[in-house]
């Protein structure tokens, strides 16, 4: 179908309800642009929600436009373009989370509500809380066993079991 206003193909297709019979409207992109942005009181200026809708759309394919030439980007590093992480959903390094930061922030955000990973913790070490210091008190016993120190052994298992509970 082509444009009601020049010869190009028609990609939108647009229908007003303001008047007793509705009104269809066969617009290539240029024309829709220039007939949702026009002021003179006619039916885009009675429908302003059904204009405010349409111009998103054309905002869309400069949006795509962009995601075009996003695409292209590659990571400098490992060589993994934007198309290829949208496609398989991983990236190819740990440089890529800078060198996409701009895109990659309000997906993640998205995501998990929170651009901070803070990660997990064994369920054993939060409870203790001092994973590295019961290790160190460990084997600090173990040496005071081996010297037959058993006064700084008993000590050294009373800081071991403090921690634990």
């Amino acid at each position: 179908m082509k444009c009601q206003q020049c010869e190009k193909p028609a990609t939108f297709h647009i229908t007003e309800l303001t008047g007793p019979q509705p009104q269809e409207l066969h617009l290539c992109e240029v024309c829709a642009k220039t007939y949702l942005l026009q002021n003179d009181g006619g039916p885009a200026a009675v429908a302003p929600t059904l204009a405010n809708v349409l111009a998103k759309q054309l905002k869309l394919g400069q949006a795509a436009e962009e995601l075009a030439k996003l695409d292209q980007r590659s990571c400098p590093k490992c060589g993994i373009t934007f198309y290829e992480f949208r496609n398989q959903g991983r990236l190819g390094c740990p440089h890529d989370y800078e060198y996409f930061e701009r895109e990659l922030t309000p997906l993640i955000m998205n995501i998990h509500g929170e651009g901070k990973h803070t990660g997990k913790r064994p369920k054993r070490e939060a409870a203790t809380g001092g994973g590295a210091e019961l290790i160190r008190l460990r084997r600090a016993m173990d040496e005071a066993i081996k010297k037959e120190d058993y006064e700084l052994a008993s000590k050294l298992r009373d800081q071991i079991r403090g921690l634990e509970q």
